[in-house]
């Protein structure tokens, strides 16, 4: 946990940014009848029955000092698709020396994802772009990705039925563009000192338990 709290904790640099990916599944819905189209001094009305058309997933980066986001829609969250948005990350800071990168534990983040997608050379080259930091078991909520994960649920997909990917696409594409010109940014406050006061514990005891 304090290994990732200490990486938000440092200072902009475009020489070593820190992203946060994430990813989510989103349920395809489509209205079984027509929406009744709206009158004047009438609240619009839309019937209750949805048909299920399926799911598709949004992988999500974000670079929070920068206020930097990036989303993708796929049809599945395979290894590959994984990988490939991962690519993506990397190629958005050909400058970097390294990308501080904070996610999850998921079986797919790791680098044997990249090497069965791409080979092992490339595939180990990309993951050598990387600095990677997961989230501790049951600490997800670390990963700054959720927040921007939470906003666009909020903001972009709301209560609307999405029916086809190709939609979900334009739609958090849109979505995204507004979010980068506002250069929305995150302001992480949860320290690690807050932790050892939150979770009652302290640097000695951590070193205590290393032993």
């Amino acid at each position: 946990m304090e290994d990732v709290l200490d990486v938000y904790a440092r200072p902009y640099s475009a020489r070593e940014p820190v992203v946060c990916f994430d990813e989510k599944p989103v349920p395809l819905h489509e209205d079984a009848r027509a929406p009744k189209p709206p009158r004047p001094g009438h609240v619009a009305q839309r019937d209750y029955e949805y048909v299920r058309k399926g799911s598709a997933n949004l992988f999500y980066s974000v670079e929070p000092l920068a206020g930097r986001h990036r989303v993708e829609a796929t049809q599945d969250r395979t290894a590959a698709r994984t990988a490939r948005a991962l690519k993506h990350v990397a190629d958005a800071y050909p400058e970097a020396r390294t990308v501080h990168l904070v996610w999850d534990n998921l079986n797919t983040h790791c680098e044997k994802t990249l090497t069965d997608t791409f080979g092992q050379q490339k595939g180990h080259a990309l993951w050598g772009r990387f600095t990677v930091h997961y989230t501790p078991k049951h600490g997800s909520w670390l990963d700054q990705a959720e927040v921007g994960l939470s906003i666009l649920s909020r903001q972009c997909l709301g209560t609307r039925r999405i029916a086809t990917l190709p939609m979900l696409q334009r739609e958090t594409a849109a979505w995204r563009r507004g979010v980068n010109r506002q250069h929305l940014r995150f302001s992480w406050r949860f320290t690690s000192r807050k932790a050892r006061a939150t979770f009652h514990y302290s640097r000695r005891d951590m070193l205590r338990s290393k032993d």
